[in-house]
């Protein structure tokens, strides 16, 4: 009798155990900052991981460095903007160790200071040409810039500083607001200096050339990462591998951004995504077939 009931009890608590909900997976939580690049990687894999493998993404829009500090506290899951080596080297610094890198996105790219090519370059090729009093005339003492978060901002002022540009400030803004002096300047035919790095979706809308930079202060090529906090591919390994085989051609890339910014992230996502079936589905598989 006794073994009987305690059946009776076990089959009891096994079947209120499955009438219980299945408990929901949190959604996966990237960071992005509103760069074009970053804004189409971030829009893209986010798609990818609800479309073809059924999570949930939450998208925080922020700085880049409370990204990377996000990431270090576990307050964030993913960002898709680690530009590496130089560019935030002192962001890895300070969280380098507490955060994984989940993969390259895309190499090749790089920093600079850019000119619309109807400058003539006798006059404006380098950035040592700055230091010339009708150039610095021509400009108003004005290099346009980004985020004042940025690593590119950082760099922008240690060449101010590193190719003794007296009488020039560096114009602190944001992505959006140096690409709508960049245009309103192009449509005056007037002079300007925007700091700039590539992929940008400006050097399909414009006719643009880099400064050269003798010193090398912005640095050269670099390396764009997927970055994760601590635990992630543990607590989902599914989604960590498929954004580590995610890997672009930089000119295309470019285009998708360029088409973007003519129509929406939303319709460049999906016009990539249609495009290129084989490769969103290596991604997801891992199968070349």
């Amino acid at each position: 009798m006794q073994g009987k009931l305690l059946k009776i009890l076990f089959a009891l608590i096994l079947t209120a155990g499955l009438a219980l909900p299945v408990q929901a997976e949190d959604p996966i939580r990237i960071g992005w900052t509103a760069w074009s690049d970053a804004e189409f990687i971030t829009k893209l894999t986010a798609q990818v991981i609800e479309d073809r493998m059924g999570r949930e993404v939450e998208l925080i829009q922020t700085d880049i460095a409370p990204q990377y500090q996000g990431l270090a506290s576990g307050d964030i899951d993913m960002m898709m903007m680690a530009w590496l080596p130089g560019t935030h080297e002192d962001y890895m610094e300070a969280v380098g160790a507490d955060i994984v890198s989940l993969g390259i996105l895309y190499g090749y790219a790089r920093l600079g200071w850019a000119v619309p090519t109807y400058i003539p370059e006798d006059q404006l090729s380098s950035i040592e040409d700055l230091k010339d009093d009708a150039v610095r005339g021509q400009l108003n003492g004005t290099i346009t810039g980004i985020d004042p978060g940025a690593g590119l901002t950082r760099l922008s002022e240690q060449a101010i500083e590193d190719y003794d540009l007296d009488g020039y400030q560096l114009q602190i803004s944001s992505g959006a607001g140096m690409t709508a002096a960049l245009a309103r300047a192009v449509r005056r035919d007037e002079w300007i200096v925007v700091t700039g790095w590539s992929p940008h979706w400006k050097f399909g809308a414009h006719e643009l050339r880099y400064l050269e930079d003798p010193q090398g202060t912005l640095g050269s090529f670099e390396r764009v990462h997927a970055m994760s906090r601590q635990g992630f591919y543990q607590d989902n390994p599914d989604v960590a591998l498929m954004v580590s085989r995610i890997h672009l051609d930089l000119e295309e890339l470019q285009d998708a951004m360029f088409y973007a910014q003519e129509n929406s992230y939303e319709e460049a996502v999906t016009r990539f995504i249609n495009d290129h079936g084989e490769l969103v589905d290596y991604w997801v598989t891992g199968s070349l077939n």
